[in-house]
């Protein structure tokens, strides 16, 4: 296992900078997920970090040791990619075996490292299988079997489900973070779902333009995010924002008054007022309720998501259970004040 350090790093391709200084550190045994729209930089970071691309400025530290002119195969990383890469006239077991043969490991040793990864991701069975008679999930665990064969510092995943389906994508979510309960390496892992990063990291590093918006636990990110990017981009169904005025005590926003959580808000201070689909409840239209005009009703079985009209805005509602609400009906949204995210209207950095 080890420890990582991002010192300052900056990536440009010709005059186009892609990455600007982005400094952070990941502790030993540590599950961190970078995580933001396509474009951000995130996959370029740990193609940096795996040595498949220089470096333009900064350092990246293994384990206290710079590793930006270190080899890409003496850094002592596997990485798992989203294509699975294996090799196609190879057995399951051979491509698992494959970077011991090139360092000419010994035979017992190889075979007893397959067959434990081979038990642990529950592919004993498909050892003399191809790959071409696999599963789109055996491929991947297969793939990520042979990073563990390696007993690497550090494993790199870079969008590994993103070509499952969204069922299989679910149980592989739990296998990986299971893999990592178990092994307890070191673990860097790129995606632009956001619901994969919730549910796996022990910390997120949310990226944006090629810079660090926000570094947190899940549930710190969930709570309390920093700016408004990160405030929409966590959560799902995302965040629901409304431009408005600061009024006494309330927000003005489609002409409505919204609560807020603090009465300290400086009158005709413009605001984003942010609040989580989950945190509105509905009842009857009067004082203390915001009127809305029901646009669709979704039905999911335990939960019902309501898309509502307010003013020119439109808003989502997550109610716990079943509803009789019809759309064109009108009702009272009733908003849990100490839950709402204020955010200023110039630097879009919460208040």
């Amino acid at each position: 296992m080890a420890s990582l350090t991002f010192n300052n790093i900056q990536k440009s391709f010709g005059a186009a900078k892609i990455i600007h200084g982005i400094s952070f550190d990941i502790a030993d045994g540590e599950f961190v997920v970078l995580v933001g729209p396509s474009g951000c930089g995130k996959s370029t970071l740990l193609r940096m970090l795996a040595g498949l691309e220089e470096i333009t400025g900064g350092e990246i530290s293994i384990d206290s040791t710079v590793v930006n002119d270190m080899e890409s195969k003496d850094r002592d990383i596997a990485m798992v990619f989203q294509s699975y890469a294996l090799y196609p006239h190879m057995t399951v077991g051979e491509n698992m075996a494959f970077s011991l043969k090139l360092r000419n490991a010994d035979q017992g040793e190889t075979s007893e490292r397959v067959n434990r990864a081979a038990k642990i991701l529950n592919l004993d069975s498909l050892l003399h299988r191809f790959p071409r008679e696999l599963s789109g999930g055996q491929r991947q665990r297969v793939a990520m079997g042979r990073a563990i064969v390696r007993d690497p510092k550090v494993f790199l995943f870079d969008e590994p489900l993103s070509n499952l389906d969204a069922k299989l994508r679910v149980a592989m979510r739990a296998e990986i973070k299971a893999l990592h309960q178990r092994l307890k390496t070191t673990t860097v892992y790129v995606t632009h779902d956001q619901i994969e990063a919730m549910t796996m990291a022990d910390r997120i590093v949310v990226m944006h333009d090629g810079i660090v918006e926000q570094i947190g636990t899940p549930l710190e990110l969930f709570d309390h995010p920093q700016n408004l990017f990160v405030a929409q981009f966590i959560g799902s169904p995302a965040m629901n924002v409304l431009q408005g005025t600061a009024g006494m005590a309330c927000v003005n926003a489609q002409g409505a008054q919204w609560p807020v959580p603090q009465a300290a808000l400086a009158e005709g201070r413009g605001v984003h007022y942010g609040i989580r689909p989950t945190d509105i409840s509905i009842g009857a239209v009067g004082p203390g309720a915001v009127s809305a005009k029901v646009v669709v009703v979704e039905p999911t079985g335990a939960e019902t998501e309501l898309l509502v009209q307010v003013g020119e805005s439109q808003l989502v509602v997550v109610l716990h259970g079943r509803t009789n609400v019809q759309p064109d009906d009108i009702v009272g949204l009733i908003i849990q004040a100490d839950k709402v995210h204020l955010f200023d209207a110039v630097t879009e950095k919460r208040i």
